[in-house]
């Protein structure tokens, strides 16, 4: 043997490690040869990239160029709002598309509620997609698909085709909002991850309240409500594209996928694999952890209950003012069609300053953090959403008595609108955060709740909301649902208080710990008992010490076969 010859290391390592195996094909056994990454600053780990390597360009003869990794940030962004963008940008074309089909307006409403129900479908499809297939293809092939039924939904010919597709669209099209929180957590760490998350928050309610102001000004000229669908799918098709040739997979057990590929091309060596090659779909594990175990999370979790209660309401409130906002400028204040949805810029203006705020207690909770070395306290992300709560009651109060008379300006119902548009983010995003920080060896299966139950409760809100401000009237319309905000605003400051208590005594978060520490407790050597115990810090680092030597001695082995 050559002092580089593979087999050798793979001997000497053998000794050291466990002596697991895996079947091959062929039924022949095999050594556990695991690839990992290096160090712990592994320029191939996702969250040890520099900053100018979070992307790279995607070629077919696999020359990868290095980016600025705010361009994946952003591409993967950029689908969550194309995607929130055409959720409600056809509530404009709701009209005219009833008038050209011959149907109610309730019947039409259905494009906006199918396609939300759609959000609420799909974190079954695209949450274990992305863990088994990685982030990049379920992004792309989610983000295309959505522009091709919106397409679809444009050259409809009748009113059920239409409906049909754009449900279908909503599937697809809760891609992003499934993957990219996912891509995030990838990229950067426990510190950053928030800021990260700001954003796509930014993205989730920028799109609402940008595509009324567009899509009724489609709808006033000359090209026509089909263009309302054109649009956001011309949009999804560039993105697409964009997502195709420049996001590099950050799912890092796939990039440990990529380098045992390289490696065994280097090498020879057909023993070598990363874990993830390991798996197998398994349809029961999938439907589990997706659907029947976050649903059991709804019933039996107060935590994720009324938080997710709360956060659809506050979603729901998104859709429902797409349809109260053009009439209560359209009918109290004689605005135009395109005109009257101007004042969602004081939704969007409160949006963008809620995000300001939040990103100006960073600091501070990053202080909070170093101080605990390290470890964060989920309570620490309610204190935005408790200011928020009172903020956004007293703006739909504020509404409800501005906006019912002409006889007050039109510019105080839409200052109501920057207190709303900032207490939904600030409610949103804090709530977000803190169920993925409360429930984080089951944080998959706390957001798929999350995601099912708002979107599901936000599918409903357009089909009763201008219903509900003609019988009712603006005043009283507005009234009820300021009411429903006092209510809920005991929920944040009942979890600053006593969260970490009722998380103490949460089964599931008891039995998901459990099996963390039988996974930490399995035996690392040959003939070594499990010791029922955590493994302490000092033989952890010698474990990933051998674990860095072995790979250096891979790469030395590659260079000089290289040379």
């Amino acid at each position: 043997m050559t002092p580089c010859d593979p087999n050798e290391i793979y001997h000497a390592r053998n000794e050291e490690k466990p002596q697991a195996e895996q079947e091959i094909s062929g039924g022949a056994q095999i050594p556990n040869h695991a690839v990992t990454f290096d160090s712990p600053h592994d320029d191939q780990n996702p969250q040890d990239w520099a900053s100018w390597k979070k992307l790279r360009i995607r070629t077919q003869s696999a020359c990868n160029g290095q980016l600025n990794r705010l361009v994946i940030s952003t591409t993967a962004c950029t689908g969550t709002l194309i995607a929130s963008f055409n959720s409600a940008i056809y509530n404009a074309a709701a009209a005219s598309s009833s008038t050209e089909f011959n149907v109610g307006n309730r019947v039409t409403a259905l494009g906006t509620s199918l396609f939300v129900l759609g959000f609420a479908s799909g974190p079954v499809i695209w949450a274990p997609g992305s863990e088994m297939l990685g982030r990049r293809w379920p992004l792309v092939l989610g983000v295309f698909g959505s522009c091709v039924f919106t397409f679809g939904s444009g050259m409809a010919e009748n009113v059920q085709t239409l409906i049909v597709c754009r449900f279908f669209a909503g599937l697809f099209g809760a891609s992003p909002l499934c993957v990219v929180p996912a891509v995030l957590a990838d990229l950067y760490n426990n510190t950053y991850r928030g800021v990260a998350i700001s954003m796509y928050a930014l993205t989730v309610f920028g799109g609402p309240f940008l595509a009324p102001i567009v899509g009724d000004f489609i709808v006033a000229s000359h090209l026509g409500w089909r263009w309302t669908l054109y649009l956001p799918a011309i949009l999804g098709l560039a993105n697409s594209l964009f997502l195709l040739l420049l996001f590099r997979e950050t799912f890092a057990p796939l990039v440990l996928v990529q380098k045992a590929q390289l490696l065994r091309w280097q090498t020879g060596d057909w023993k070598i694999y990363a874990e993830q090659e390991r798996l197998k779909l398994d349809v029961h594990a999938v439907v589990k952890k997706y659907l029947t175990r976050p649903l059991c999370m709804l019933a039996t979790e107060p935590i994720i209950l009324l938080v997710s209660t709360y956060m659809s309401f506050i979603y729901g409130l998104v859709y429902a003012l797409l349809g109260a906002y053009p009439y209560v400028f359209q009918h109290v204040h004689g605005m135009q069609t395109g005109v009257r949805t101007l004042p969602f810029l004081g939704l969007l203006m409160g949006v963008v300053l809620a995000l300001i705020f939040i990103l100006g207690q960073h600091r501070s909770y990053c202080r909070k953090l170093e101080a605990n070395n390290g470890k964060t306290i989920p309570e620490w992300r309610l204190g935005p959403a408790i200011l928020g709560a009172v903020v956004f009651t007293v703006g739909l109060f504020s509404f409800a008595w501005t906006g019912f008379t002409n006889a007050v300006h039109w510019m105080a119902p839409t200052a109501a609108g920057v207190f709303i548009g900032f207490g939904v983010l600030c409610i949103f995003l804090p709530c977000f955060n803190y169920l993925v920080d409360a429930f984080l060896p089951l944080a998959a299966s706390a957001v798929a709740a999350n995601i099912m139950l708002r979107s599901a409760v936000a599918a409903g809100f357009p089909l009763f909301s201008t219903q509900m401000f003609e019988n009712l009237g603006i005043q009283w319309a507005g009234m009820l649902l300021a009411c429903l905000a006092t209510i809920m605003i005991p929920i944040p400051i009942v979890f600053r208080a006593y969260g970490p208590t009722l998380r103490a005594k949460s089964k599931i978060l008891v039995e998901a710990a459990s099996e963390v520490m039988r996974m930490i407790c399995s035996p690392r050597r040959k003939g070594e008992e499990c010791t029922k115990r955590l493994y302490t810090m000092r033989e952890m680092q010698k474990f990933e010490s051998e674990e860095y030597a072995y790979n250096n001695k891979i790469r030395h082995c590659i260079h000089a076969s290289e040379e």
